[in-house]
């Protein structure tokens, strides 16, 4: 087990204030926890637990960098080529129990963000209520019950590879809402049974002026498990406003109609999106195999995509080297005819080709992507695993992937070779 002690000795030196405000918070809600523990009642009522990885990835580019997720400022590549900002990031969790039937819990996460700070955030603040042995209902924020590691999505230590892949997992990152969550157990034969209701909403600030809102967020999920396989599908719809690049399409509508008609094409303001996934895992204990896939649909910037991910892997002792692939294609042009400019004046005729170069950047986002994966974890000791990971990430079709901070030389269709080595732990 990992002493609290020990970890300001294990952060990267990179932690901002806002990292090391995350090791205070730890610290702070660990120490009543200790103290509780003397008291056999109290212990019973708060439980403090954590979880975190301490990650570095190198990727052999320096046009573009490489990140677990498009809601972070940098990764390894064109910003350092050497980063600590990919996956590193801690966790603490205290749960509650208030009465037979209410707990609560809240969950803090500390992690690089868009700002690039690691302003630790609360991923999980809710109250329970467990009405019946089967049936529950949690008030608050909760995880969207999208894919099948929603609920430890942060956790590394629990999943073997090193993060989930990009391709699918990246097409949503956000995590949680606020809201209402209904679950209901229930069971058939020898099948068991999770299905999930939410409804709610999210308002995320990503830097001063970037902001992602997704009002009426409506979720459904079902699992199921017999024996050693399980399942899930999910599908989620929201409605959603990102103020990106406003003053690109505030001045396309100034060219009339077919500026309006582009901006109102790609802007996401008050845009539906939708997402539908199904995964799948057989696990007997020995080997597993993996797979998981999901359709996004939207009519704005975000497009529409489809993702698949496959992996399976073999536990030898204490090693479990896996394999995996996992692709992700746009359903739409990555470019764009833009504003036409045939006739107008010069001086019009430049300002619109700048609109249209600036408006086929924002289309190279549209994810076109495969990564080929190889490594192995190592649980050399209680509650941690070193992980060891190489992938090969192709960007396709005129795309940039999942890379973010691409420079003016970024070579489409060119794969990069990325190496991470993680240290996971519970506590």
């Amino acid at each position: 087990m990992l002493s609290l002690r020990a970890l300001p000795s294990l952060l990267p030196r990179r932690f901002t204030p806002g990292g090391i405000l995350a090791t205070v918070l730890v610290a702070s809600v660990a120490a009543p926890a200790t103290a509780l523990a003397a008291d056999d009642a109290a212990s019973s009522i708060f439980k403090f637990s954590g979880f975190g990885t301490l990650g570095v990835v190198h990727a052999d580019t320096d046009t573009a960098d490489f990140t677990s997720s498009v809601l972070k400022a940098s990764g390894a590549g064109a910003t350092r080529r050497w980063s600590m900002d990919v996956d590193t990031r801690l966790g603490a969790q205290l749960d509650v129990a208030i009465a037979p039937q209410w707990s609560a819990v809240l969950q803090v996460v500390s992690e690089q963000g868009y700002n690039n700070s690691y302003r630790p955030d609360v991923e999980w603040a809710n109250v329970k209520y467990q009405v019946t042995p089967d049936v529950s209902v949690r008030v608050g924020r909760v995880a969207l019950p999208v894919f099948m590691a929603a609920e430890h999505r942060k956790v590394g230590y629990v999943y073997s590879m090193v993060r989930q892949p990009n391709e699918v997992a990246g097409g949503v990152p956000i995590t949680s809402s606020d809201g209402i969550d209904l679950s209901w157990r229930w069971h058939t034969g020898a099948l068991n049974h999770t299905t999930r209701l939410q409804y709610g909403r999210t308002n995320l600030s990503l830097d001063d002026q970037t902001r992602v809102r997704a009002n009426g967020i409506v979720a459904v999920s079902h699992s199921i498990d017999v024996g050693a396989f399980s399942a899930r599908a999910s599908a989620i719809g929201a409605d959603v406003t990102v103020n990106l690049a406003e003053p690109l399409f505030g001045a396309l509508k100034q060219f009339g109609p077919a500026g309006v008609a582009l901006a109102d094409q790609y802007s996401v303001d008050h845009k539906r999106i939708s997402l539908i996934a199904l995964g799948m895992e057989y696990d007997p204990g020995d080997w597993f195999v993996t797979v998981e896939g999901g359709r996004q649909r939207s009519q704005s910037l975000l497009g529409t995509n489809i993702g698949l991910a496959l992996s399976a892997g073999y536990r030898w002792r204490t090693f479990t080297p896996y394999i995996g692939y996992s692709d992700v294609r746009a359903q739409a042009s990555t470019q764009s005819r833009g504003l036409p400019v045939a006739g107008l004046p010069p001086p019009l005729a430049y300002g619109a080709g700048l609109l249209n170069a600036g408006l086929n950047q924002l289309l190279m986002t549209l994810p076109e992507q495969s990564t080929v994966r190889l490594g192995t974890r190592w649980d050399f000791h209680e509650n941690m695993a070193f992980k060891l990971q190489v992938d090969s990430v192709t960007p396709h079709r005129g795309s940039r992937g999942t890379l973010i901070n691409t420079q003016p030389d970024f070579a489409f269709g060119k794969s990069i070779l990325v190496t991470s080595m993680t240290l996971d732990f519970v506590f």
